[in-house]
């Protein structure tokens, strides 16, 4: 702490004042060498420092929790905690990044740029319903991001200069970058500003070379479940029931569902909250169902494989069930997601047939993709949440919920009906179709958190002006990226849209189509066939989606993650089928992300088209075809491994012998010999593991502790040994003397 003060005394003098233009440019750079110590006491050199990769079997096998070493030569690539990459560089207001829209007068191709809330404000009197895809779709929209994409906001929620708190001020003085609410907006009067906190910098960022200011991914950028276990070791591991010989993941103790498991709840908290692989599970209901029910996947699971390899470990449990569920997550988002949203004709263009996987793509998350891109679907929202009951028919008990009665209030899970009428609801009801004129529904624009008693936010100002903190170049700039026609007027501009009025609104708003905003321009664009995304973001998603399977060393189609067999079976996972497994729900739709109409139009669990996972192509074999039987060892595990035996010792034992065997293909025997597990006598240690007033007694494997015997105990029995004794020499002189 006391190096981190006095390199912050070196720093302030050379800071500089980012509520003025004229004081954009620091007077005097730190030396080398306090750039240096800065990283060190502010734990950044740790971060930039490459890892070591292992390469044993395993680390081959199963994908690292943090997502380093997927790419063995550049081992950061795809990791949690690194910023996120850049297919254009970024449009700072000045060069130490200072976001667009700083300063209100400053201009943009002779243009000043318009406050985000004027961008997007506009009364829905009612939406439109998608025809085809049902509100399931947009949620697994969301619960996929979250697997890939958190962007942590700054540390500090107050001025770095003044120390006043961003949630109450509207000046403009790092981090606070408020949302300014114009004068012709109805909450002018009410509020002059919204707060909003500028993202967090990644380490390195503007005072490494060539650094300009870039924005951090928290968790890992492969789809590979990250949201149900973690992105960091520390968070994986509390995560699950180390008390429980299957790999599970731990439960709640306090509540069930209909006795099904919930989450844990998150300790030190004032409300119920559950504590999940990402801190954003609490955010709404349709989260909450999604984390509990591949908890619940994830303990089904590793219930199966033991039954099929008694002989696995806890953690080989959890690894092969954790390698399965991220092949899940890939295949629905791949074969059932993605060509709803891109549309078949966009999706085999874009993203062709696998090939293989490539050492050369890097596949961590896009800036670009982050903020603007993949932020696509809130258009798309509902303003109801429904909530169904058994035949999918509306309970006067818990009725629909406007959506902002629905975020952060976990608790309405465990008091008003478990996860199951959540389900129903997202899988009857349709997804909002976007159309110009109903771009965000209300309850995201004027009513985000208003439940909570907070101040109403609006979602679409806050992509925009995320997007302008980021530095993300305007629509113009990623039309050209893409090979896209760019637009120089508002006449050209309208043939894109085809919509004049909107174009007119655009050029009205931001004096020329270069100054658009990525995401509001981006969602404007009509869909193409059979997709819900324009152009734009059909090559800006297709690019992320691509690299994110080709640059993924354990992509579930790659040759030896899994074998034929267990690909095959994979590909016929089933989202329904899961919901079937997981809940008390019977009936279902053959595909849940396309919309059902009527309940009679879904089938029973037990349909041929609701297939269940088969699993035994994971039962390992008992025999090895030059070596015979495997070894197995008693009060131990063992897993094959590359034609390698790993061995480990049940809880209690320690290994006596070699980890591990291998097949000798000349004498066709294991060698070295296989290990025995010995009990561990833990009363036997110098200390012992009871309390002073309790004996220490060894038991296989573990040790019990035991009231000591009583004095009284001790002289009873030392008298009926006596006794006995007595009674057995009198014998013997008895017996001598006949004789």
């Amino acid at each position: 702490e006391g190096n981190l003060n006095n390199h912050l005394k070196k720093v302030q003098p050379s800071s500089y004042d980012l509520s003025s233009p004229s004081s954009w440019f620091p007077k005097e750079l730190l030396s080398e060498g306090d750039v240096g110590n800065l990283l060190q006491v502010t734990g950044c050199s740790a971060e930039l420092r490459k890892p070591i990769c292992q390469s044993d079997c395993l680390s081959n096998r199963y994908r690292s929790i943090t997502g380093e070493c997927n790419n063995r030569s550049d081992p950061r690539w795809g990791a949690a905690n690194i910023p996120y990459s850049r297919w254009l560089p970024p449009e700072y207001e000045a060069v130490w990044g200072i976001p667009r829209g700083w300063d209100p007068e400053h201009t943009y191709h002779n243009v000043s740029l318009p406050p985000v809330r004027e961008v997007l404000f506009t009364h829905n009197d009612n939406i439109s319903l998608d025809s085809t895809l049902s509100h399931l779709l947009v949620e697994w929209g969301q619960w996929i991001d979250h697997d890939m994409v958190l962007t942590p906001q700054s540390s500090s929620t107050v001025s770095f200069r003044t120390g006043a708190d961003c949630t109450h001020t509207c000046s403009r003085d790092a981090p606070c970058f408020p949302i300014q609410i114009p004068l012709s907006d109805p909450r002018y009067g009410v509020q002059s500003c919204m707060p909003f906190f500028r993202s967090a910098p990644s380490c390195g960022a503007g005072i490494l070379p060539h650094r300009q200011r870039e924005q951090l991914n928290a968790i890992t950028s492969f789809v590979d479940a990250s949201m149900v276990y973690g992105s960091s070791t520390s968070l994986a591991s509390a995560l699950r029931n180390h008390s429980s010989p299957l790999g599970s993941m731990a439960l709640n103790s306090q509540h069930s569902d209909h006795d099904l498991a919930y989450m844990p709840f998150l300790v030190a908290v004032v409300h119920d909250e559950y504590f999940t692989g990402d801190s954003r599970a609490n955010e709404h209901l349709g989260m909450i169902a999604l984390h509990t029910l591949f908890l619940r996947e994830h303990n089904r699971l590793v219930k199966e494989l033991h039954l099929l390899n008694p002989h696995w470990s806890p953690d080989t449990l959890y690894q092969e069930a954790r390698k399965i569920m991220g092949a899940i997550h890939q295949i629905l988002t791949w074969e059932q997601y993605l060509p709803r949203v891109l549309g078949e004709s966009a999706m085999s263009l874009l993203i062709p047939p696998y090939e293989g996987y490539d050492p050369e793509v890097d596949p961590s998350i896009a800036n670009v993709f982050a903020t603007a891109a993949f932020r696509f679907a809130h258009v798309t929202v509902q303003p109801l949440v429904a909530r169904l009951g058994p035949g999918y028919t509306t309970n006067s008990q818990h009725p629909h919920l406007p959506l902002h009665h629905s975020l952060f209030a976990s608790w309405r899970v465990v008091q008003e009906g478990g996860i199951d009428p959540v389900l129903r609801g997202l899988l009857l009801s349709p997804a909002k179709l976007q159309t110009p004129g109903q771009m965000m529904v209300e309850e995201l624009t004027e009513r985000l958190f208003q439940a909570q008693g907070g101040m109403p936010l609006d979602l679409g100002a806050l992509n925009l002006q995320r997007g302008r903190d980021h530095g993300l170049p305007g629509y113009s700039s990623w039309r050209r990226f893409c090979g896209l026609s760019v637009p120089n007027s508002t006449s050209e501009l309208a043939v894109i849209l085809g919509n004049f009025t909107l174009a007119h609104k655009f050029q009205l708003l931001y004096g020329t189509p270069q100054n658009i905003d990525l995401w509001v321009g981006a969602i404007s664009e009509p869909a193409l066939p059979g997709g819900r995304v324009g152009p734009l973001l059909s090559c800006l998603l297709a690019r992320q989606f691509r690299a994110l399977r080709d640059g993924d060393r354990f992509w579930w189609e790659r040759e030896g993650v899994f074998t034929s067999t267990q690909r095959r079976h994979l590909h016929s996972v089933s989202l329904s089928r899961i919901i079937c497994d997981n809940t008390h729900i019977t009936i279902v739709p053959a595909n849940p992300f396309s919309r059902t109409e009527r309940p009679e139009d879904m089938l029973a669990c037990s349909h041929p088209l609701i297939p269940h996972l088969d699993l035994s192509p994971w039962k390992e074999p008992d025999t090895d075809p030059s070596c015979g039987p495997i070894p197995r060892i008693q009060s131990g595990y063992s897993v094959l491994c590359d034609s390698v035996i790993l061995y480990q010792c049940h809880s209690g034992y320690k290994l006596l012998g070699s980890s591990s065997v291998s097949c000798d293909p000349n004498s066709q025997q294991w060698r070295p010999a296989p290990p025995t597990c010995l009990d561990i006598n833990e009363c036997e240690e110098q200390v012992s593991p009871c309390p002073q007033n309790l004996v220490c007694v060894n038991i296989p494997g573990s040790f019990v502790c035991t009231e000591p015997p009583s004095p009284s105990a001790i002289s009873i029995a030392t008298a009926l040994i006596a006794v006995i004794g007595g009674v057995a020499a009198l014998m013997v002189i008895m017996v001598c003397y006949r004789r």
